[in-house]
């Protein structure tokens, strides 16, 4: 498994619109190749940004190298702003990628 992330230090008093960007966004991967999910997760705050990062579980890093080359992130990516086109974030996004090299779950199954 591969798992990309993409950390966002979101400019404090901007998260909500930030949030509504992930909300009403089209991101097409349902249908991807090797594509297992996707979260938006919410981090702590600092004294002028808060930390956001996306988490996206793919089969292989080829997977996911397949989606960034796509029309489907294209088409994701194109309508990645938000309604006024301020930036909401102190900076760019900072990528990383993981190579998953033991996964462990419950032995009971439940969740």
């Amino acid at each position: 498994m591969f798992i990309a992330m993409n950390r966002f230090q979101v400019k404090s008093g901007a998260e909500a619109a930030f949030e509504k960007v992930w909300e009403t966004r089209e991101s097409y991967l349902g249908a991807l190749p090797g594509f297992i999910e996707f979260h938006v997760l919410k981090g702590p705050q600092a004294e002028d940004h808060t930390l956001y990062a996306t988490h996206t579980v793919w089969a292989d890093r080829g997977a996911f190298e397949d989606w960034t080359r796509s029309d489907a992130f294209r088409r994701a990516h194109s309508r990645a702003g938000n309604e006024t086109g301020e930036s909401l974030y102190l900076g760019h996004p900072k990528f990383e990628g993981f190579e998953v090299i033991r996964t462990e779950g419950r032995s009971d199954g439940a969740a």
